[in-house]
């Protein structure tokens, strides 16, 4: 299998404009936030959407949501026994399979714990990915507007009583997101994870949001402004992680109280002697 040849991080910005980007079941579906009043995109969230993106770019990909389901499969479970890798013994043959047959798997990992008709052949597999993703988090504070939003229409039959009231509906009404991701050549070499995924997850960061319209998020609220991609000249990488990440810095210009606008902000790189990234415009 080919692998990685250089390690590489890479950023994401994300405009948000009346959109709830990531809702908390446990908040009343609100935008997730922080303590201090930030804005959060989950990086579970992030995972699914580009998961997305590359079943839309034609690869194969293991974890599935049921809203976007192109085998028709509905479970994990059945998607593996299809495949016929939960017939495999060796862990070492399930984990080769798995990472040649699903590119999530080989970028992201995957556990594979199924039960089977007994404990002794039940499959236990944890596989370590090597493309990691951190959440997104606003450069600012993020205002978050609440509605309350009714129905017009009888759910059941029977005389109709009025609207009733179905719940409330949330949104961030602007903000600007960052989200951080690494690429590992040493963990990319036990998956087989190669340059050409790479290439394939970089064009899904760049086109994030493309077919994830929905209500909370309608067509043309949230876009991918830029993706900063770095491309080390070997496997350990001239830096740290951190330092790359640490390079870019986003921050309202001065003068501007509340923005409302990726032109209301200013985006800087620190030189990083023999990394330069490469500015990918998003969708």
């Amino acid at each position: 299998m080919s692998s990685l040849e250089t390690k590489k991080d890479f950023a994401v910005v994300i405009v948000v404009s009346h959109a709830n980007p990531n809702g908390d079941p446990l908040d009343g579906n609100r935008p997730r936030e922080t303590y201090d009043g930030h804005g959060e995109i989950s990086d579970v969230c992030l995972k699914r959407k580009i998961r997305n993106r590359l079943m839309d770019m034609g690869e194969s990909v293991f974890v599935q949501s049921a809203d976007n389901n192109d085998d028709g499969y509905k479970s994990l479970k059945e998607r593996a026994d299809a495949a016929g890798i939960l017939k495999e013994k060796d862990p070492e043959k399930l984990r080769t399979e798995a990472c040649e047959k699903w590119i999530d798997v080989r970028a992201f990992g995957q556990l594979f714990a199924f039960k089977k008709g007994s404990d002794k052949d039940s499959v236990s597999l944890g596989i370590r990915g090597p493309v990691t993703i951190q959440s997104a988090f606003s450069v600012d504070p993020i205002e978050i507007n609440s509605m309350q939003i009714t129905k017009s229409v009888n759910s059941e039959p029977g005389e109709k009583k009025g609207s009733d009231t179905m719940g409330t509906k949330h949104s961030v009404d602007f903000g600007v997101y960052v989200a951080y991701g690494s690429m590992n050549p040493q963990l990319a070499e036990k998956t087989g994870f190669s340059e050409g995924d790479a290439e394939s997850i970089k064009k899904a960061l760049a086109t994030l949001f493309e077919n994830d319209e929905s209500s909370a998020r309608p067509a043309g609220t949230m876009y991918v402004y830029k993706v900063y991609w770095w491309n080390h000249n070997s496997k350990a990488g001239q830096y740290s992680p951190a330092k790359v990440h640490n390079s870019l810095h986003v921050k309202v210009k001065d003068g501007v109280d509340i923005p409302r606008s990726i032109d209301d902000y200013e985006i800087s790189l620190d030189t990083l002697e023999g990394l330069t990234p490469e500015i990918i415009d998003g969708n």
